[in-house]
């Protein structure tokens, strides 16, 4: 995947869902959710159970209408096999280099995780296509505009802490998309099966990501 593709496919799902669903039949069921929402970026993490079989299950499914990616990926294994199960991208938490080298070697789009200045410049040197600024809750959108200062053209896509309320301030620092954990897809809906409220949350998420991306 060359950078402006990736980039394309990042800017294109606008907002990505991160689930960490307590099963397989969980996390298909939430994207069904979420699709009906409006949501059509998804990142199936590792710590769901079974994750490569939800996430063959979504690509069977809904082929190109969802951007589907990995999430937690810790292994060159792992990469290896989201890839085979359909996945698209592929998200680290950190920036181990053999697993980055993996993840690259598949022809996905790979994002690797940072949050200090020098960890940003370790994922740009390894070769990620795009950087998730993980926990961006620390620091929200004033910490990522100042990250665009000496890295303005590094595409970063916050996670944790994005909501509703702000993602038009994520936005405007900067970010060429957002991740969204448990403000969109709390654990306690999706163990509950509550399918109207997760699609509720993910229709005010688009509009929000809509009104936003009109005025970034």
């Amino acid at each position: 995947m060359d950078q402006q593709s990736a980039l394309a496919e990042l800017r294109a799902a606008g907002v990505i869902a991160v689930l960490r669903a307590p099963s397989a039949d969980h996390a298909v069921r939430t994207v069904d959710a979420l699709v009906a929402g409006g949501v059509t970026g998804v990142e199936i993490t590792y710590s769901t159970p079974d994750a490569c079989t939800a996430i063959e299950r979504i690509a069977t499914e809904y082929g190109n209408d969802v951007q589907l990616g990995a999430g937690t990926v810790l292994t060159a294994g792992q990469a290896r096999d989201a890839v085979a199960a359909g996945a698209r991208f592929l998200v680290s938490p950190g920036t181990d280099p053999a697993v980055a080298e993996a993840m690259l070697d598949t022809g996905a789009t790979v994002l690797l995780g940072a949050l200090t200045p020098s960890e940003v410049m370790t994922a740009v040197r390894l070769g990620a296509h795009a950087v998730k600024v993980f926990p961006a809750s620390l620091g929200g959108p004033t910490y990522l505009r100042s990250l665009r200062g000496p890295f303005p053209d590094v595409p970063l896509v916050p996670t944790g802490g994005v909501n509703v309320a702000n993602i038009g301030d994520w936005l405007a620092a900067g970010a060429v998309a957002v991740g969204a954990g448990g403000e969109l897809c709390s654990a306690t809906a999706m163990a509950a099966g509550r399918w109207a409220e997760i699609e509720a949350t993910a229709r005010q998420f688009a509009e929000a990501h809509q009104r936003a991306a009109g005025h970034a």
